[in-house]
């Protein structure tokens, strides 16, 4: 399966550029698809509630809650889905078969975590996915190293200037917490590169300084795109990705197994007890099928104990010999018993002696 974390979401947003989006991601076998809500500016303070404003437009994936096959099933039998709850909505039902799976992310621009209460654990239960985009060195720091929880994704402007340099020890060291570095390649493919060349060098510097801090190591790629004109195809991202020096297997990795594992692992907090116990359901009619497997283990061992006859005889003799082998190792009789075991020494001497009883005799 193929993710794309990052499409571009705003309330702004019409529904029938948002559907084309999402059909256009499906064609190019993108199978899960995140909206990304960018949180910028101030943010409310505690008694005020985290609403997400982005729209449900798929059942949950089969990671999060309430999500499950019966789920998967309705979806490909052709059931519809709304793109907006907004009255501007004019456009018709989209087929939710058509559509990949949706989640719902939030992206939240840290500047001073010091003086600013992010309320990053609100953000994560609010939304599907939680991502932080530090803007300078304290704040990436912060990000890397010092959340009480990891966010599952840090994405970096890369089209700007950082004006720090990324070490490797505090990018490996969020990746051992579990966070993902996020390339977005939008940001060097979008209109406002095309106008600028310098926000297009910038971002493939601040790439190969990424790449050469995590060596190629927990990178998820994602478009980040606005439109469908900024999707690309897979085979695309991956040869571009190769030529910024991440490798074909990375790039692979980069949008397969790496993104999976963020949205496996961000599903198994919210479904999960603190994100470690996990509640597992048992296979429909495993009960029965243990029954059945005890009733025919019991049936059959008393048909070999009633069947008797030959059957019976060889199986006691097998078992006959092969207890009396077992005490053949163990304990030894008649004359074997009645010697000791010998050293080596008294073995070496018990040969010269007969060595001098030989030479005597001649």
């Amino acid at each position: 399966m193929l993710y794309d974390l990052n499409i571009t979401w705003a309330p702004s947003t019409p529904a029938a550029e948002l559907e084309r989006t999402l059909r256009f991601a499906k064609n190019l076998g993108y199978d899960v698809v995140a909206l990304n809500h960018t949180v910028n500016g101030s943010i409310p303070t505690q008694p005020s509630a985290i609403i997400n404003p982005i729209p449900l437009l798929t059942p949950p994936h089969l990671s999060f809650p309430g999500g499950s096959t019966t789920t998967t099933a309705a979806l490909k039998s052709g059931t519809t889905t709304n793109l907006s709850t907004t009255a501007s909505s004019a456009a018709p039902p989209a087929p939710a078969a058509s559509l990949p799976t949706v989640l719902r992310r939030a992206t939240v621009v840290v500047t001073d975590p010091a003086t600013t209460n992010y309320r990053l654990p609100d953000f994560a239960r609010a939304y599907d996915i939680l991502a932080v985009r530090p803007t300078n060195e304290k704040a990436f720091s912060w990000a890397c190293l010092s959340t009480t929880e990891p966010p599952a994704l840090i994405s970096l402007d890369l089209s700007v200037f950082l004006g720090w340099h990324i070490h490797h020890r505090t990018a490996m060291a969020a990746v051992a917490r579990g966070s993902r570095f996020e390339i977005c390649y939008g940001q060097a493919l979008g209109a406002g590169a095309a106008a600028d060349p310098r926000l297009r060098a910038n971002f493939i510097g601040n790439v190969i300084g990424l790449l050469r801090a995590t060596k190629g190591r927990g990178i998820v790629v994602s478009s980040g795109a606005k439109a469908a004109l900024g999707l690309r195809a897979p085979a695309d991202v991956v040869n571009l990705l190769a030529v910024w020096g991440l490798g074909t297997e990375k790039g692979s990795e980069a949008l397969g197994a790496g993104a999976r594992a963020v949205v496996v692992n961000e599903g198994i907090k919210r479904r999960g007890f603190r994100g470690v116990v996990d509640i597992v359901e048992p296979a429909a009619g495993g009960d029965d099928a243990a029954n059945k497997r005890k009733e025919e283990g019991i049936n059959g061992s008393e048909g070999e104990t009633a069947g008797g006859g030959v059957r019976g005889g060889n199986k006691n003799k097998q078992n006959g010999k092969t207890q009396g082998d077992g005490q053949g190792q163990k304990r030894k009789t008649g004359e074997s018993a009645a010697q000791p075991g010998l050293s080596k020494r008294q073995a070496k001497k018990q040969r010269q002696e007969a060595l001098d009883a030989l030479k005597a005799t001649a």
